[in-house]
């Protein structure tokens, strides 16, 4: 059982990411991506960066979580989400953009090399990515979650042939310079 499968993590995960969602990053996203465009969300949680994406673009929700499907379908019945593994992405559906934030981090980094593969698979020509990461150079486990560090220069390496960097920003979310942001467009 994954640790967002339980209701009582779920519920602890949504305090304690009370106060916080990715306004700033999207502000930053539509600087690359036309309103208007299909988005997939990967990793969409309680679904707040869903709600300010929604009032700018044609955004597909996802998660691996069926408690956390389930819980936005009952505020948003009419919501268009998808249950995704963030690593084997089963749609047949295509997109013009790929967010996440702080999500890709749970992934080890040879299955983070799987995804960016399998990203580029689903998205469009000329396709945009645009993922945040917690910045540093290392691997812990906190409450049964995995989360990996990476500085630019690790994600470089992992990112892999099929994308041009278009961005790659440093921003501070809890402290100063904790995390950035990358932008890549499918080659």
């Amino acid at each position: 059982m994954s640790f967002f499968d339980s209701h009582e993590n779920v519920a602890d995960y949504i305090r304690l990411a009370d106060g916080y969602d990715g306004r700033v990053l999207i502000e930053n996203l539509k600087k690359h991506v036309a309103p208007g465009s299909r988005i997939l969300e990967l990793g969409m949680g309680p679904g707040k960066d869903l709600d300010i994406l929604n009032e700018t673009f044609k955004t597909t929700g996802s998660d691996s979580s069926k408690v956390f499907l389930d819980l936005y379908r009952e505020q948003h019945p009419d919501a268009d989400l998808l249950q995704i593994d963030a690593v084997k992405m089963t749609t047949t559906r295509s997109f013009d953009c790929i967010y996440s934030n702080k999500v890709l981090h749970h992934l080890t980094r040879d299955e983070l090399k799987q995804s960016f593969a399998r990203q580029s698979d689903i998205l469009s020509d000329n396709g945009i990515l645009f993922h945040s990461f917690w910045f540093g150079d290392k691997e812990e486990e906190h409450v049964g979650l995995r989360f990996v560090y990476y500085t630019k220069g690790t994600l470089v390496e992992t990112i892999g042939d099929s994308f041009e960097i278009l961005k790659l920003e440093q921003y501070g979310e809890m402290d100063d310079d904790d995390s950035f942001y990358v932008v890549l467009k499918k080659n």
